[in-house]
């Protein structure tokens, strides 16, 4: 059966439940809490963050199960988070908000959009049509990673 999903433009006021999806979903990939830790202040929805971007949530039985946002900067416009709560993963959720994210960008006028992607996630974005086009190395406490940085163009 497939899952109905309705989009809403988030409010200042979803900030904390936005943050929690966005732990609960990187929780799910069972990083080290280490890193989970130094990733906090990233994984953190704030009023003025939402009030300054474009966020969407995903809407499923009047609750929010996932969310994206996007953000502009010198180098270019960037799907900043794209969250899906574990229990709603493989049900085509994350597409859905993908797929959304899209149409917002057609509307915009933007015919690239760029992702720096968690290395879970890099297949998911590939099916969705991105390709990898650079790397972004980093480290997380103490320990190096390798983003794949991936665009898409409309």
């Amino acid at each position: 059966m497939k899952i109905k999903v309705e989009f809403s433009p988030a409010e200042f006021k979803d900030a904390e439940l936005l943050t929690q999806i966005a732990i609960t979903a990187k929780r799910h990939w069972n990083y080290p809490e280490s890193w989970m830790q130094a990733w906090l202040p990233s994984l953190t929805m704030t009023p003025a963050y939402i009030e300054t971007h474009e966020v969407w949530m995903a809407i499923v039985n009047d609750h929010p199960v996932g969310y994206y946002s996007f953000d502009e900067n010198e180098e270019g416009f960037w799907l900043d988070n794209l969250w899906v709560l574990p229990e709603y993963m493989g049900r085509g959720i994350g597409k859905a908000l993908f797929e959304h994210a899209l149409e917002r960008c057609r509307v915009r006028g933007v015919t690239v959009l760029k992702i720096e992607a968690d290395p879970n996630a890099q297949s998911f974005y590939e099916k969705m049509g991105a390709r990898k086009v650079n790397e972004h190395r980093t480290q997380v406490a103490g320990e190096q990673r390798v983003l794949p940085i991936m665009e898409i163009r409309m």
